[in-house]
């Protein structure tokens, strides 16, 4: 008798299924074993021979009460298909490495899927192993995020940058307006740096730029607060729930900790130390209750410092402002 087209597709089913890379569970109505592919067999160190005929539950007991025995129930009995989310559980089945006995269990997708043979109901119950794309995907993201951290980070001084300054201030300011709370702003800039630059060569200017940024970094304690490179020889500090007051005092504490270093200065420079120019403003909801504004206001607060004679700090508002 020559065998017809659908006993040859019969023959080649199991065999197909046996090539998947993924292990493939069929159950009938009664929740019986019918299918148990290859992949399935060294992962679950039981043969197919083994768990055929018997129901799934009494194979892994432990899956009864889990979201795999919810998910076959709804399609056996509604005929809704399930795919369990990793977040819910990312091992349901028992299953290890292949060779494996006591190893980690392998990170599972599991996707449950009803269908019909004439009148008999069945499910099939497919099992990837996500294991190792659970460890890219982490890889991935750890390294997004350390591009995403280098990319706040200023790469000569190693404090925050331009761009996390922008995000950051927005950021506080918003929250100051929500909260009706208080902001200040701080423009720094280091006095007669060409100068400094001129005399010591751009090497030493970098390293200069680098002790000062890492200084005012020193100074801002709070986690909130933000020191940021601004540009050139400027840089910024954010102070959350500050007042304007509060912010000169801090702000003079910055500028005697930078002299007090007793960074030797160029012989044309204005003073023969490394010293400071600071501007302040402070959030105010009437005037300043922009970045832009704020920015403007504390920039020249800093003009008025550098033209008062350097080496000071310059509040918004004051008569040299």
């Amino acid at each position: 008798m020559t065998p017809t087209d659908s006993d040859t597709a019969n023959d080649l089913s199991p065999r197909a299924l046996n090539l998947v890379n993924s292990g493939i569970i069929v159950l009938d109505a009664h929740h019986k074993i019918v299918l148990w592919n290859g992949w399935m067999v060294p992962r679950s160190a039981r043969a197919a021979a083994r768990v055929r005929e018997r129901p799934l539950f009494e194979v892994f007991p432990e899956l009864r009460g889990s979201r795999v025995e919810a998910a076959v129930l709804a399609a056996l009995t509604d005929g809704a298909s399930t795919v369990i989310p990793q977040t819910e559980s990312r091992a349901p089945f028992p299953l290890r490495e292949a060779g494996s006995f006591d190893g980690p269990r392998i990170e599972q997708a599991v996707t449950v899927t009803p269908f019909r043979d004439g009148e008999q109901r069945y499910c099939m119950i497919e099992i990837r192993d996500v294991s190792g794309t659970v460890e890219r995907e982490k890889r991935l993201l750890d390294h997004a995020e350390s591009l995403r951290a280098r990319s706040y980070v200023d790469g000569l001084t190693g404090i925050a940058n331009r761009r996390y300054f922008d995000v950051a201030l927005d950021r506080e300011l918003r929250r100051a307006q929500r909260m009706k709370g208080e902001l200040s702003l701080l423009l720094i800039d280091i006095d007669s740096f060409k100068a400094y630059n001129d005399h010591f060569g751009h090497q030493q200017g970098d390293t200069c730029l680098s002790t000062v940024a890492q200084a005012l970094a020193a100074k801002l304690k709070r986690p909130a607060d933000v020191a940021a490179r601004y540009g050139g020889e400027e840089f910024a500090a954010i102070l959350p729930d500050t007042s304007l007051e509060q912010a000169r005092l801090h702000a003079n504490a910055i500028r005697e900790h930078v002299a007090g270093l007793a960074l030797q200065h160029a012989a044309a420079a204005h003073w023969p130390m490394v010293t400071l120019s600071i501007g302040v403003a402070s959030f105010d909801r009437e005037r300043l209750h922009e970045v832009p504004a704020l920015i403007e206001a504390a920039d020249k607060a800093l003009y008025a410092a550098k033209h008062g004679g350097r080496n000071r700090v310059v509040v918004d508002g004051d008569p040299s402002a």
